[in-house]
């Protein structure tokens, strides 16, 4: 989709400088992945002015890299699953942190949310009859992921586009929002700049659905590319005034490449896996049947990735500091036909051809299961006429997210939230706008390019990311996170000399500046939510407290102004509270792919 521009309702008030465009919407979308798209084609459906702005390209947004599958209890192969049994698979694999509410409305919406991608000509994988074809994820009772291939996340990506431009939503992806703009607990607009001219832009809107991605690239080794996922959804809702919730709870995917240095963290899928790919250490030894016998390297994400560490930490890993994942034992046709993706990725990377050759991984920071605080009935943020939703929000996947549910999260709530955005638009009666608030975001931006400090942004982003792996990495302790807390506080002070320097190429060095912002907020968050929950629950292993403690079943929620605080995760219904075996060792039969 080409980028257009929408258009301009308003004149240029005398608050605006005169190299800063003035933009009104009744709403404003910030992201151009699955979600905001989503979001942004049930306000145009609904007639509803409405903008999506994105910092990259949107036909190369994050959902375009989710490989394996997205969820519905469609039963077109397992005709005894049920959207019951769904949730109670979602609600067990968070280790029974995910709000019951919002796992009921993804696992209940989650069919409308197939029908409307088909609807649109989403290419899905179908069986010889014409069935949408549906297979196994990880932890998963029965078959209910449906797919395209290996590409699932770009073909959604695309379907969503062309929607968009059916509907003609109007879509600037070289915008970088820098604040949310907020009168009295209610928000009024954005503010921010074009990343290749450097414009101020002031945005007026509505309702605001924030839709911005997470925080895994505050890690060293991620599958995040370079500018995507360093925290904007956390610092944006802080500033406005919303709470970030499980900050601490991250995804570290047990597979993802270590050379080239700029690739690193890139993902090799879980189909690897699922297709019979085994792993051993640089002994040349099967490790998983130390760590789960009867899945072996089927076991779930993160069992898998806390094996992978410790067999690395303990001084098993290769020269390089990974394992080795092998498929060279399958059939070369059927490493061509099921892992099309991976093969070509490691052609492109390494020149390395997986039909004959051990591929050499680590655990990759993968997936923000926290994210901005939200009520589960529309993703409101406390912030009146501010939503979130995709991996900026929190509450589905609780300590371990379900393979397959973050896509089919993005269209569910996608739909909900634009439908509410929508009446909250269309109720406002009056809207009072703080010239102050403008002004701060203005002056922020301004310091950035005319400071003479001598700090470069992207070195205190390598910092950062050396930082959390180090001391937030897939194991932590009190002594670790502690440590990591003091390096922040240097780092942060240091952030405080940060100059921007553009140059003919565009506004990239501002970018960066504003990427370090987000990532030492998120970092902060991160560590102080951390030490906190201290127990080992899922993703978050502490080696100092290694058992689960029933006391902290919930929520960190944390902010700026009041530190880490604890909510109590509510009950599950009575509609699948007992499916959800309260013991994880009660594993369901569903064979990993993804």
């Amino acid at each position: 989709m080409s980028s257009h521009t929408a258009s301009t309702s308003s004149p240029v008030s005398p608050s605006t400088t005169a190299d800063e465009r003035l933009i009104a919407t009744s709403v404003l979308v910030i992201g151009t992945g699955g979600a905001g798209l989503r979001a942004a084609i049930e306000l145009a459906e609904q007639g509803v002015q409405v903008l999506a702005v994105g910092k990259r390209r949107a036909h190369d947004a994050h959902t375009s890299l989710a490989a394996g599958g997205i969820n519905a209890a469609l039963g077109t192969i397992d005709p005894e699953d049920s959207w019951q049994q769904h949730a109670a698979d979602t609600l067990r694999e968070s280790y029974f942190l995910a709000d019951p509410e919002i796992v009921e409305t993804v696992a209940r919406g989650a069919a409308r949310g197939i029908e409307d991608l088909e609807r649109w000509g989403m290419p899905f994988a179908r069986e010889a009859d014409g069935r949408l074809s549906q297979r196994f994820f990880g932890a998963h009772t029965y078959r209910r992921t449906c797919y395209a291939g290996d590409y699932t996340g770009l073909e959604i990506q695309r379907t969503l586009m062309r929607r968009a431009a059916e509907l003609g939503v109007p879509v600037i992806d070289t915008v970088y929002i820098t604040r949310l703009l907020v009168a009295d607990g209610t928000i009024f607009g954005a503010y921010g700049f074009d990343v290749v001219t450097g414009q101020g832009v002031q945005i007026h809107a509505d309702a605001v659905i924030l839709a911005a991605g997470g925080h895994t690239r505050i890690w060293r080794v991620t599958s995040s590319r370079r500018d995507e996922n360093t925290g904007d959804s956390f610092r944006l809702a802080a500033l406005a005034g919303a709470r970030i919730r499980d900050a601490e709870l991250v995804q570290f995917h047990p597979s993802g490449l270590l050379e080239p240095d700029d690739a690193a963290g890139t993902l090799v899928s879980e189909a690897a896996r699922g297709e019979g790919g085994v792993l051993r250490n640089a002994e040349g030894e099967r490790f998983m049947e130390r760590y789960d016998p009867e899945r072996m390297e089927l076991s779930t994400r993160d069992r898998v990735a806390l094996a992978n560490h410790t067999e690395i930490a303990e001084g098993r890993g290769t020269a390089n500091g990974g394992v080795h994942l092998d498929v060279s034992h399958l059939p070369r046709e059927q490493i061509l036909a099921k892992l099309p993706r991976v093969y070509r990725t490691l052609i492109d990377l390494q020149m390395l051809d997986i039909t004959t050759t051990p591929i050499e991984i680590a655990p990759t920071a993968h997936y923000s299961m926290g994210g901005v605080w939200v009520r589960p009935e529309d993703h409101g943020t406390g912030v009146e006429g501010l939503f979130a939703i995709g991996e900026a929000s929190s509450g589905l996947h609780g300590a371990n997210r379900l393979g397959g549910n973050s896509l089919i999260e993005l269209l569910v709530y996608g739909r909900i939230t634009g439908q509410v955005a929508a009446a909250f638009a269309a109720g406002r009666t009056s809207v009072r706008r703080d010239p102050e608030a403008v002004a701060e975001a203005r002056a922020e931006q301004a310091a950035l390019l005319t400071g003479d400090g001598m700090e470069v942004p992207r070195r205190l982003q390598r910092e950062v990311r050396d930082l959390m792996t180090a001391h937030a990495g897939v194991v932590r302790d009190d002594s670790g996170l502690r440590k990591g807390l003091e390096k922040l506080a240097l780092l942060e002070e240091r952030a405080t000399r940060v100059t921007a320097h553009p140059d003919v190429a565009g506004f990239d060095d501002l970018v960066h500046a504003f990427d370090l912002r987000g990532s030492l907020l998120a970092a902060r968050a991160t560590l102080e939510c951390a030490l906190e929950r201290r127990e080992t629950r899922g993703c978050h292993n502490r080696s100092d407290f290694p058992d689960q403690d029933p006391a902290l079943r919930g929520s960190m929620v944390w902010t700026p102004r009041t530190g880490v605080e604890f909510e109590p995760v509510g009950p599950a219904p009575d509609s699948f509270r007992d499916l959800a075996a309260e013991h994880l060792d009660d594993t369901p039969r569903g064979k990993l792919v993804e």
